[in-house]
C-alpha cells in the first residue's frame, strides 16, 4: 500500500504544470468533450506507465541494492531540480476535428507526450524502488488522473487557485527529500 500511496502523491504533484497537463487543457478547450479525453488520458497513462514500470523492475533486478540506492537518490534529486523548470507547450491553433476521433487523438498525444517526461521517469524510479509493480502502476495512474481529469473539466479556473510555481517548489522539496532519504537509508 505504501508503493501505491507514494506513487499516487509523487505523480500527482509532478504532473502539476507539466506538458501533459497543459495538453489536457488544450484538448479540453479544443474539443469540449471531456469523457473521451479523460478515457484517452487513462488508457495512454496505463500503457506508458506499465512500460516505465517494467523498465524500473528490470533496473531493480540488474543493479545491486547499493548501486540502486545511489541511482535512485541522485535521480530523485535531479527530479527536484527538473521540477523547478516549468514546461511549455505550443498550440498550433488548428481547430479541425481529429482524424481518428477525440479518444484516439488523446491516447496517441498523451502516450507520446509522456515519453521521457518527469512522471514517466518517476514511474521508472518508483518501480525500481518498490518491488510492487502493479501497486506502482496503479498509483502513478491514479496520480495522473487526479492531476489531469479536473483540468479537463474545470480548465483554466484551476490554475488561478494555486500558483503553479508554488506547486513546483513543493514538488521539488518532496523529490529532494526522497533523494536524500534514498541516499541515507538502507533498502
Amino acid at each position: 500500500m505504501e508503493a501505491f500511496l507514494i506513487s499516487t502523491g509523487i505523480v500527482a504533484l509532478a504532473e502539476m504544470g507539466d506538458k501533459t497537463q497543459l495538453l489536457a487543457l488544450i484538448l479540453a478547450a479544443r474539443f469540449r468533450k471531456p469523457w473521451p479525453i479523460v478515457w484517452g488520458i487513462f488508457v495512454a497513462t496505463v500503457a506508458n506507465h506499465a512500460m516505465a514500470g517494467a523498465v524500473g523492475a528490470w533496473v531493480n533486478s540488474v543493479l545491486g541494492p547499493d548501486v540502486l540506492r545511489w541511482v535512485l537518490g541522485v535521480s530523485f534529486i535531479a527530479m527536484a531540480v527538473w521540477m523547478l523548470i516549468p514546461d511549455k507547450m505550443d498550440d498550433d491553433g488548428d481547430p479541425s476535428a481529429p482524424r481518428f476521433g477525440i479518444f484516439w487523438t488523446t491516447v496517441v498525444a498523451f502516450f507520446l507526450a509522456e515519453m521521457g517526461d518527469k512522471t514517466q521517469i518517476a514511474t521508472v524510479m518508483l518501480a525500481a524502488k518498490y518491488q510492487a509493480f502493479y501497486w506502482v502502476i496503479a498509483g502513478t495512474t491514479v496520480g495522473m488522473m487526479l492531476a489531469n481529469a479536473p483540468v479537463v473539466w474545470l480548465g483554466e479556473r484551476m490554475t488561478r487557485l494555486v500558483p503553479l510555481r508554488v506547486v513546483h517548489i513543493v514538488s521539488a522539496l518532496i523529490f529532494m527529500g526522497l533523494g536524500v532519504w534514498a541516499l541515507l537509508a538502507e533498502f
